[in-house]
């Protein structure tokens, strides 16, 4: 099964004990961030919403791509693949 290296913001490093990098196995990006949550689950709170859909403030990229951009995320996984999640800021 393919692997995948996901990085996360310095904003969940509470979340998880410090760890910014995980890597994630599965054929699909929508497996391997089901791996994600399996490995940690602490994560879908802060990432998903209710409906299992990227939380509005949260942004992800596979390999460059902004996955709002994608058709589906059913779409093969390859090894070395890069996921990336961002957590918009904002303030006044």
């Amino acid at each position: 099964m393919p692997e995948a290296t996901v990085s996360l913001p310095s904003l969940l490093e509470p979340v998880t004990g410090g760890v910014r990098e995980i890597t994630v196995s599965g054929g699909t990006l929508r497996e391997a961030l089901a791996d994600l949550l399996v490995r940690e689950p602490r994560l879908r709170p802060h990432l998903f919403d209710e409906t299992g859909g990227l939380r509005e403030h949260v942004l992800c990229f596979h390999n460059g791509t902004n996955t709002r951009w994608l058709d589906h995320w059913d779409g093969p996984l390859s090894d070395g693949d890069a996921i990336l999640f961002m957590q918009a800021v904002s303030g006044g």
